[in-house]
């Protein structure tokens, strides 16, 4: 039999307090934040102990942790025990210091909702079992938000101040300078400085990005490790032309500072003169001149966009060279290209072989009748080509491609192929060539199209023929 002192006897609810501070500032003395903003909490819990309100005994602390993602032990370890059921209450002492992300708490509080876990701030006088509750925590959490925006806001500005006196503003350190955090200055250290200074010197003799970063590779050197101040190791890697551009475009090397595309005196040391940087740069320029003119020049380039190296994975753009007044075109693999030619075995492939090679896979192809009746019946379920096939219509435009091939353009070449063909994997001892299925519809309209061109062309032929005749 229940006595009426039982039925008065308030159900226990499990406390738990999470804490929060953004930075490590402070958090080796006696008495911190943390420790502070726990005691405002179990005095909170203790004046409703007669609710049921009970402390729970594990801590849920992040020190040094922002209040703007997820990812902190002590909230992993809060929502860990919530779902497996060991609380039924969350007390903080102000809302930000659970998330200072609108989005992210509207998560968290939906887990909350999940176990039946209430959730309250003991400065804001608010808990989640209210819908009232929840709406000030809305607008409250929107302000802290807001807040959040504003500081950074200010720290921009901050950035961008010191950035204009020259000041070092933080950031991985760079190939030839260390970091005084103490005094917050880049310092030089004087074997990699040396190495620096070695990159731009050679890079004058060399003129290569590839061949510098292939030989730094063979005489051992690495690129820059460090340490972060949370001491996380960050090691050095091979070298390849993207790092070494990172270091010849990097005015920090001759004591400046740039900010969103100005440069300014940086208070730290130069490691290069401004005459190096200024013979590397009209190299670097004189280099792009030429990759310029490179791609600017109107060479066929048949299977731009659709080749692969069937090695790599890589992309393979198309190039040439010019050798006793002869042009040879080539298509490049991309990995190849960044990290030196012995990184592939295929590194290129001569493009007048390759593309004949497609041509007369693609020929074989359109040969055979399940492929002629497959875009015969495509071609017929698509009324908006604005063409009335036949399947001997499409026979013949098909039969037409040999003799037609060679008068089209280069440019209605490539559309041809572009159209009919997805990708081309190329490899040291095969070919593979997937063709583009969802065009084969509209092929015997080019191909019709083409043929009329050409018809045109030799009709216009004939006429001046006869004229000057």
């Amino acid at each position: 039999m229940t006595t009426a002192t039982e039925k008065n006897i308030p159900q226990p609810i499990r406390c738990a307090i999470y804490t929060r501070k953004s930075t490590e500032e402070g958090l080796d003395q006696e008495f911190n934040s943390l420790d502070s903003q726990r005691e405002a909490a179990e005095a909170f819990i203790a004046s409703q102990r007669q609710e049921g309100w009970r402390l729970v005994p594990d801590r849920y602390d992040d020190g040094g942790y922002s209040g703007s993602n997820m990812e902190r032990p002590g909230l992993t370890l809060l929502l860990r025990d919530i779902e497996a059921g060991r609380i039924d209450c969350v007390v903080v002492y102000k809302v930000d210091r659970l998330s200072r992300s609108l989005l992210d708490f509207s998560k968290i509080v939906e887990r909350f909702d999940r176990h039946q876990v209430t959730f309250v701030s003991i400065t804001q006088s608010f808990n989640t079992t209210s819908s009232m509750g929840r709406l000030t925590l809305n607008i409250l959490l929107s302000f802290a938000q807001f807040e959040r925006e504003i500081i950074s806001e200010r720290i921009r500005d901050k950035v961008g101040a010191s950035k204009r006196k020259g000041k070092y503003t933080g950031g991985p350190p760079v190939l030839g300078y260390d970091v005084d955090r103490v005094n917050k200055k880049l310092v030089i250290n004087e074997e990699e400085a040396e190495l620096v200074r070695f990159i731009f010197n050679r890079f004058l003799k060399v003129g290569s990005t590839t061949l510098l970063a292939a030989e730094l590779n063979k005489l051992g050197h690495i690129t820059k490790e460090f340490k972060t101040v949370k001491g996380t190791m960050h090691p050095g890697r091979s070298w390849n032309k993207t790092h070494l551009y990172r270091i010849f475009h990097n005015p920090i090397y001759v004591g400046e500072v740039s900010y969103k595309g100005q440069t300014y005196p940086g208070e730290h040391q130069a490691i290069i003169t401004r005459d190096l940087w200024d013979k590397v740069h009209s190299i670097l320029k004189e280099n792009y001149r030429v990759r310029a003119a490179h791609t600017r020049a109107k060479t066929p380039a048949l299977l731009k966009g659709i080749i692969r190296c069937g090695h790599c994975g890589c992309s393979m753009s198309p190039t040439f060279t010019r050798r006793h007044g002869k042009q040879y075109r080539y298509y490049l693999c991309l990995h190849a290209s960044k990290n030196g030619y012995s990184t592939c075995p295929l590194a290129t492939v001569a493009a007048g072989t390759i593309e004949e090679q497609v041509m007369n896979q693609l020929r074989a192809v359109f040969r055979t009748p399940e492929i002629i009746a497959q875009t015969f019946r495509a071609a017929k379920a698509q009324p908006e080509i604005g063409l009335e096939y036949s399947e001997r219509q499409v026979c013949e435009a098909f039969e037409r491609l040999d003799p037609l091939w060679d008068t089209l353009f280069p440019a209605e070449q490539t559309r041809v192929v572009q159209l009919l063909v997805e990708q081309v994997i190329v490899s040291m001892n095969e070919l593979h060539i997937r063709i583009r299925r969802e065009g084969l519809h509209s092929i015997a309209a080019e191909l019709n199209e083409a043929a009329q061109i050409a018809e045109q062309r030799k009709d216009e032929n004939e006429c001046r023929t006869n004229v000057a005749g």
